[in-house]
């Protein structure tokens, strides 16, 4: 449960200046900056306010425009508040920007707030508190608790402060170690400070010196300074109010819609799946004849036009004209501007695949009704059939940060690895002197079935135990474990030779005339039981010996000085010593001489 702290409320509701009145009578505050605002009686922009409740903690308050004119600006104070007081007028009622607003609640998944009929002093407030039980039965707030205040008398202000604290401490402490995903609502500056941005953090921690990207620009920035509720402060946990003291941006690139984000924990995106529910009653089925060929998508403070393509009956794909830093489950809302439709979406996929084939939207559709939990991975994994676990982390899912990069369906990863299978053991059955499959061919051998950034050691987990990879290559058990009976003899019938005169390396001739072929010679250099000095095939830890039996020469010598002390031919000494020289071992002279090194004495 939460302690004293603070809670962010979203009051929506009246077209007129009863809001207005209500917060300042509540804190003494007037929520209207702007002068037009005070003229005309009518909320133009978002007005913030706070106040304390009798338990300590603070409870802020975003007061949204009415009219419908300004909607974008409401949906942008409604979206970011986790709780909500819904007013309506006793001497008014319930009107049609209610409607709207208790739409944008619902769509934006607001199921925390009260119902306050205000201007009680004016009329019996009982009919429209009727009123307002019935419009929102259905919806988030059927079950919100009402009552009636008067910011005139003050009736009912006391009251409505503790059923606010009552609320908060009802509901979870949100967590302090998520990502940090910060709607901005201004943007100004400040002399002697430079940036200001102010916005309602969520969950999760801001502190001073934190390091953070602003979307959609993807840019670093630093948070100079904070402040909560008109406090400084040197962090700040959600939910708040926060004012953030930007370095590295100056304050005309940034604006109302972009958000400060932790990096690396959020998906951008122009591309996404959502499931569609009507507002303010999900339990219907949306009427595709009316929705919006180009709707308006509402998400947080942001607000960009999308061109939507129906799946199915509740499914629909959204490309984006800006992207937005989204997790699966993230609430948006759809505007058709012309009819005054609102449309409430669900997130099921910010990465979705391409709808190239015939048939391929149907088939997406089905994919996207089976979905019950949005950020459970299994389902996504179950039609990707793999995905990296940073990238399913960035978009929402709900994975364990430690283990493999990289994450697997069961079924898919148990084809995979039929197939792999199958393709060693024909590898095996044409190449018996080297029956290892290269992991380049691994791969080509299962087009389209694997990324091409998969690195090997995802692919040796897919293989498992039975496919072992050794030197890049994929086994059977048993080939890994032993060489194949012919080139096992050949190597003892050459490694008896070479132990006899560790320096005559064999001929090509003589490699061929034991049966050693390319691919076998190339088996056992990587398995250790050779070594390959340029074209010579030598016994393991040639180099080493050959480097010792020159220090008994005198400083430099030369390749015939050396080709003797080897008892050799200059075919062999030559490359040897030129893989002398790589290794550092001997350093060549102008003359053609050499000197071993410090390295090798």
């Amino acid at each position: 449960m939460n302690g004293p702290g603070s809670w962010v409320v979203a009051t929506a509701g009246h077209v007129d200046h009863g809001k207005s009145t209500l917060l300042r009578a509540l804190t003494g505050t007037d929520p209207d900056r702007l002068a037009e605002e005070r003229r005309r009686g009518l909320t133009l922009d978002l007005g913030f306010v706070w106040t304390a409740a009798p338990s300590g903690r603070t409870l802020a308050f975003v007061d949204v425009p009415g009219h419908h004119r300004y909607l974008a600006t409401t949906f942008a104070g409604i979206a970011t508040a986790p709780a909500a007081l819904l007013a309506v007028a006793a001497d008014e009622g319930w009107r049609q920007q209610t409607d709207e607003h208790l739409a944008a609640l619902d769509a934006f998944g607001v199921r925390t707030g009260l119902l306050v009929v205000t201007r009680a002093d004016l009329a019996d407030p009982a009919p429209a508190l009727a009123q307002a039980a019935e419009r929102t039965a259905g919806t988030g707030l059927a079950h919100a608790p009402a009552l009636a205040v008067s910011a005139r008398t003050g009736a009912g202000l006391d009251q409505l402060i503790d059923a606010l604290d009552a609320l908060a401490a009802e509901q979870p402490t949100p967590d302090a170690q998520a990502p940090v995903r910060l709607w901005l609502d201004r943007a100004f500056s400040v002399a002697g400070a430079g940036t200001v941005v102010t916005g309602t953090l969520a969950a999760g921690t801001l502190a001073v010196g934190q390091e953070l990207e602003l979307a959609p620009a993807g840019a670093p920035v630093q948070v100079r300074d904070l402040q909560s509720h008109g406090r400084r402060v040197t962090s700040a946990t959600g939910p708040a109010r926060v004012a953030v003291n930007l370095r590295r941006v100056p304050a005309e690139r940034v604006a109302r819609g972009h958000a400060l984000l932790t990096p690396g924990a959020w998906w951008p995106t122009r591309a996404v799946d959502v499931r569609l529910h009507p507002t303010p009653a999900p339990a219907r089925t949306v009427d595709r004849r009316r929705l919006p060929a180009e709707p308006l998508v509402h998400c947080g403070t942001a607000a960009t036009s999308a061109r939507l393509r129906p799946l199915g009956p509740d499914a629909a794909r959204l490309a984006l004209r800006t992207p937005l830093p989204l997790h699966v489950g993230d609430r948006l809302l759809l505007r058709d501007p012309g009819s005054r439709l609102l449309v409430g979406a669900t997130v099921l996929d910010p990465d979705p695949p391409p709808l190239t084939r015939r048939g391929a939207a149907a088939s997406r559709a089905r994919h996207l009704a089976a979905v019950d939990d949005p950020a459970d991975p299994r389902t996504r994994l179950a039609a990707t059939g793999l995905a990296e676990r940073a990238q399913l982390a960035a978009q929402g899912y709900v994975v364990d940060p430690e283990g493999p990069g990289w994450l697997l369906d069961p079924e898919h990863a148990a084809r995979l690895r039929a197939a792999l299978a199958e393709a060693v053991a024909d590898h095996a059955a044409a190449h018996p002197a080297d029956p290892g499959l290269p992991v380049a061919e691994a791969r080509h051998r299962l087009p389209g079935a694997l990324p091409e950034d998969l690195p090997d050691e995802a692919l040796a987990a897919l293989a498992g135990p039975e496919l072992p990879l050794r030197e890049g290559r994929f086994y059977r058990t048993a080939d890994a474990e032993r060489l194949p009976p012919r080139v096992a003899a050949a190597l003892a019938a050459l490694l008896a030779e070479l132990d006899a005169a560790p320096f005559r390396a064999p001929t090509r001739r003589r490699l061929a005339e034991l049966g050693l072929s390319d691919e076998a010679l190339a088996l056992l250099v990587r398995r250790g039981r050779l070594e390959r000095v340029g074209p010579l095939r030598l016994a393991p830890g040639a180099t080493t010996r050959a480097a010792a039996q020159l220090a008994v020469l005198e400083q430099p010598f030369t390749v015939s000085e050396a080709a003797r002390a080897w008892a050799t031919s200059r075919r062999v000494a030559i490359p040897l010593l030129e893989a002398l020289d790589a290794a550092r071992l001997t350093r060549r002279h102008p003359d053609g001489r050499r000197t071993l090194t410090t390295d090798a004495r």
